[in-house]
């Protein structure tokens, strides 16, 4: 087994530390305070190609590996994962359902906007009764001939008020059930699309996180994606690759607490010596590198089953499974070896542990995760 990264992989993730640390540290603080959007920052990463990573050139995307996409979300996520998850769902959820299931026109008219930075995309899929059961969909889209009348409300959406697109999943077909649910691409000015209150978050304070209200929307028929009664798969087969990239910024999460709390310990001192003398810190330290990279080897499985056309809903649920729960681990200890100082914002470290709540919930929760994986073992 060959765990040796390529020369170019290694660049691409050294890019992203780069520009995390240039770009994204200064200001990490006041934005999560003040729940401002890193609106210059995330247009500089459209201009750096990081949030068009894995879609074709042709479509002005960086048709780079699922592998090179996580690595870049490791080092985006250590510093800002509010900037991560905006990546994480115009690359993962945005760019790469349209580039695999969109037509000829929706990508030149949309992929090759948002590959660029130019626009920014959106997924559409929780509801206020519809979250991890995601068949329950309440937003209807009725066809109406050339085109379809959308109505209903979505929850919980990131980049909710700052995208420009919105990839939105609607029932048209109550009786036919999942197998009657559609999506559509729904431009932000259209009339009778609303933009709802924005959420007050515990982490990831950074991204816009809104509801959003769809009143008599008509959207075109061009404007669906796939064949009718094609939008629960997509949005199932879209999410499945969606978690490879969020278990990413899991794992970023940790590796940046973690090093955080090495550094420190180095520089503490208690009793006479660092207190990376000390077993007590020494040993939690131990831990906490060893269940990172369990979590990374996971984590690239994972993107290396999606990159060689292999199944990977099982190595994706796993990943995120492990990778979400060992970012709440690492952080809780973090602030721990930082003591009193961890549970001051200018240490970042009680940030970091505020943003890992999050990666066990979104884009499928811990539960949500057993259950595909048990289906998967348990289904031979």
């Amino acid at each position: 087994m060959d765990f040796t990264l390529t020369e170019e992989h290694i660049m691409i993730r050294d890019a992203a530390r780069d520009f995390a640390k240039t770009e994204l540290l200064p200001g990490v603080i006041e934005r999560d305070e003040k729940q401002k959007f890193p609106a210059e920052q995330v247009k500089k990463m459209g201009e750096l190609g990081f949030l068009g990573m894995m879609a074709s050139p042709e479509y002005g995307g960086g048709g780079m590996d699922t592998i090179s996409y996580v690595l870049a979300m490791e080092e985006i996520s250590k510093i800002d994962a509010s900037a991560s998850v905006i990546m994480s769902v115009n690359n993962s959820l945005v760019c790469w359902g349209l580039d695999t299931f969109g037509t000829e026109e929706q990508k030149k008219k949309y992929l090759s906007k948002l590959t660029t930075g130019e626009k920014l995309g959106a997924f559409c899929l929780s509801e206020p009764e519809a979250g991890s059961d995601a068949t329950s969909q309440k937003t209807t889209a009725i066809d109406k001939g050339d085109h379809y009348l959308l109505n209903g409300t979505k929850n919980w959406i990131t980049n909710g008020n700052s995208a420009d697109f919105y990839l939105v999943i609607a029932q048209t077909h109550k009786e036919k059930k999942h197998k009657g649910i559609n999506a559509f691409i729904v431009e932000k000015e259209w009339d009778g699309f609303e933009i709802g209150p924005k959420e007050q978050k515990l982490g990831i304070r950074g991204s816009d996180t809104h509801s959003l209200n769809f009143n008599d929307v008509k959207v075109p028929k061009e404007n669906r994606i796939g064949e009718d009664g094609f939008g629960f798969k997509f949005a199932m087969k879209t999410l499945s690759g969606g978690r490879i990239g969020i278990a990413a910024q899991a794992l970023g999460i940790a590796s940046g607490a973690y090093e955080l709390a090495k550094e420190y310990s180095k520089q503490r001192k208690a009793f006479g010596t660092e207190i990376c003398n000390h077993q007590a810190i020494a040993f939690k330290l131990a831990d906490m590198h060893t269940q990172i990279e369990a979590a990374r080897h996971l984590v690239m499985k994972a993107a290396w089953d999606k990159d060689q056309g292999n199944s990977y809903d099982l190595s994706g649920a796993m990943a995120k499974l492990h990778a979400s729960q060992t970012a709440m681990d690492v952080t809780v200890e973090a602030v721990q070896v930082h003591g009193g100082n961890g549970y001051v914002k200018e240490y970042h470290v009680e940030r970091l542990m505020r943003d890992a709540k999050i990666t066990q919930i979104y884009e499928g929760t811990s539960e949500i995760q057993k259950i595909v994986i048990s289906r998967s073992i348990l289904k031979d």
